[in-house]
């Protein structure tokens, strides 16, 4: 038995945020019901290269498998009523449809409470409700300017443009936070026989994510420094090249850095007047850095991580994006399997990466067609109905 086998969540979601968290609770055993736009489906299907099928992108292969999909025209009566009747049997519903949009439809919290009075309602909003952006549009790039993010990248390099980061990031974050949120209202659930209403908003959740760090001594009263976390922004933080290639070193504690310098013939520089003025205001890492990248060009990378594993020095090699299929750890863990899906054909995907002592992820299916299990779905609710 999976963890959550028999709860059921009906996923009104598009994109990355929902369809990123409802997959994580798929991957878990729990029956999630897509439901999509008639002959369009949801935008994340396009994402990546389908093959023959636009509609089946790679990353859809990834970020729904698993789910059946219905498609449904929530303006149309009938197909409205299929909705609630799925309510009526759902544990959780999940949508990131705009709070005014949602309420036109007749699916806001209270339409759904008094179809099932212990729905968990989960509302994956870009900002949270009660603040003047409740009605803006969030997507990625938006986020990531809305929480500073953008600023962060022209710290490191001096080039002053305003840049993204390299990822779906905000979106995925928050994906996070929403499964989180699910299975936190879901234990409360069990407990109480309640259900309720949750916001997940992207703008706060990726704040959080964030701002951890890189709040530091912005976030007393009153600020003691400017927000932003050193060590991160130093322009000098970045991959140590070696002979034929990068490595990744991380000297993190000092006795870490005095064993690094040590092997490197850099013993000298922990004592001399400059690191020491340096250290007095925090930017000693800056002259650490300087000294690793002049001196690791002498070996090569498989040399160097020899040296630095027999030293306790935490190091890697660095790798491009196309190597990471290749991974020999990954490769020993199981990470990538090989699929053949029916419809798309062979493909590679990631299995779940946490592990369970007590429950394995269940096996999961396939991501669906556009409506794929649509006339099944329909048998069911019809066979529900009084």
């Amino acid at each position: 038995m999976t963890m959550l086998e028999g709860i059921r969540i009906i996923d009104l979601t598009t994109v990355i945020f929902g369809p990123y968290a409802t997959q994580m609770l798929a991957d878990l055993g729990a029956e999630v019901i897509k439901v999509e736009t008639p002959g369009i489906g949801d935008v994340s299907r396009y994402l990546g290269s389908g093959a023959s099928d636009p509609t089946m992108g790679s990353v859809h292969l990834t970020v729904n498998r698993g789910k059946r999909s219905i498609a449904l025209d929530l303006k149309r009566p009938e197909d409205a009523g299929v909705l609630r009747d799925l309510i009526r049997a759902a544990d959780v519903f999940i949508h990131n449809v705009r709070g005014k949009a949602i309420a036109r439809l007749g699916f806001d919290y209270a339409a759904c409470k008094a179809l099932k009075p212990d729905i968990i309602y989960i509302h994956g909003t870009g900002f949270g409700q009660d603040g003047p952006y409740a009605d803006l549009q969030a997507y990625d790039d938006v986020i990531q300017a809305a929480t500073g993010t953008t600023s962060l990248l022209p710290r490191v390099d001096g080039d002053p443009r305003p840049r993204y980061l390299p990822s779906l990031i905000a979106d995925k974050v928050a994906g996070q936070f929403g499964a989180q949120a699910i299975l936190a209202a879901l234990v409360h659930k069990l407990r109480t026989g309640e259900g309720q209403a949750v916001e997940v908003p992207m703008f706060e959740c990726f704040a959080a994510f964030m701002l951890t760090e890189h709040l530091r001594d912005a976030a007393l009263d009153p600020p003691i420094g400017p927000a932003g976390y050193p060590r991160q922004l130093d322009p000098a933080r970045q991959p140590f090249p070696t002979a034929d290639g990068h490595i990744a070193v991380v000297p993190y504690t000092p006795a870490s850095t005095a064993r690094l310098m040590g092997l490197l013939g850099s013993d000298a520089l922990l004592t001399s007047p400059d690191f020491e003025a340096a250290k007095m205001c925090g930017q000693h890492m800056a002259l650490v850095y300087g000294e690793i990248a002049r001196k690791t060009p002498a070996r090569t990378t498989a040399e160097w991580l020899e040296i630095f594993a027999a030293n306790d020095i935490p190091a890697i090699a660095v790798r491009d994006l196309e190597d990471i299929k290749d991974d020999p750890h990954l490769k020993a863990t199981g990470f990538f399997r090989r699929r053949v899906h029916p419809d798309v054909g062979a493909f590679h995907e990631m299995r779940p990466p946490v592990r369970y002592g007590a429950a394995a992820p269940r096996e999961p299916g396939f991501a669906p067609r556009i409506d794929g299990d649509g006339p099944a779905i329909r048998a069911e609710v019809a066979g529900k109905r009084p």
